[in-house]
């Protein structure tokens, strides 16, 4: 009984609808066949329901190759460009991970997969509450969300082993690369123009920052201070 009330919530949630195939051919056609091979990666992007964090109204284009608004300005990045991410960072599972810009969840939903820990931050207050709401909902139970401004991070959960971010900064800001721990990795775009560059930053053992670029993006500012 326990198993069909399950399947019975699930569908509920799913609006009654099967998007199984659709993310297996996002998968296969959009991340795959761009050359991301990471198994976990690949994994955590067939099993994490996309459809469920963008509005009822852009349901059905949930799994096209493409960003989506959902609302107050913000988008939903193409499938791709958040596997390339996700693939970039390299979130180990006892990882804590600190994402700038929460956004719908999504993101958030697909590397709490693959770390122990997710917090992400969000600047819009609404966003950032329907975002809390939703991943409770999907029981995504290791993801705590806050609003605030990115630009500062989150010291009082610092220090991190991996930061992303989903807007793009002028620069990126140093207390986010102070709060990186020695070894750790933080990936994001980065520019002041439409074009950025999509910016792989390692902090050595001894500190030290060395920055790479891993080709051209184009996400939306983020929100000055």
């Amino acid at each position: 009984m326990a198993v069909a009330v399950g399947c019975i919530w699930l569908l509920l949630l799913q609006g009654g609808e099967d998007f199984s195939l659709a993310r297996e051919k996002m998968v296969t056609e959009q991340i795959e066949a761009r050359g991301i091979q990471n198994p976990n990666v690949l994994r955590v992007m067939r099993s994490t329901p996309r459809h469920l964090f963008v509005p009822p109204s852009v349901q059905f284009q949930a799994y096209d190759d493409r960003a989506l608004p959902i609302g107050f300005g913000a988008t939903i990045s193409q499938p791709f460009i958040v596997a390339l991410m996700t693939d970039l960072l390299q979130p180990a599972k006892t990882d804590r991970v600190l994402e700038i810009g929460t956004g719908s969840g999504y993101q958030a939903a697909v590397l709490s997969r693959l770390a122990r820990e997710i917090y992400t931050i969000e600047i819009v207050p609404e966003l950032a509450q329907s975002a809390a709401k939703r991943l409770a909902e999907l029981r995504y139970r290791n993801v705590t969300v806050r609003q605030g401004d990115g630009y500062q991070g989150w010291a009082e959960r610092a220090p991190f082993d991996r930061i992303i971010l989903t807007a793009a900064p002028k620069e990126i800001p140093k207390p986010l690369l102070d709060q990186l721990v020695p070894g750790g990795r933080l990936v994001a775009p980065v520019g002041a123009t439409f074009i950025q560059s999509l910016t792989v930053v390692d902090k050595t053992r001894e500190g030290d920052l060395r920055m790479r670029s891993a080709g051209t993006v184009t996400f939306l500012p983020m929100v000055p201070r």
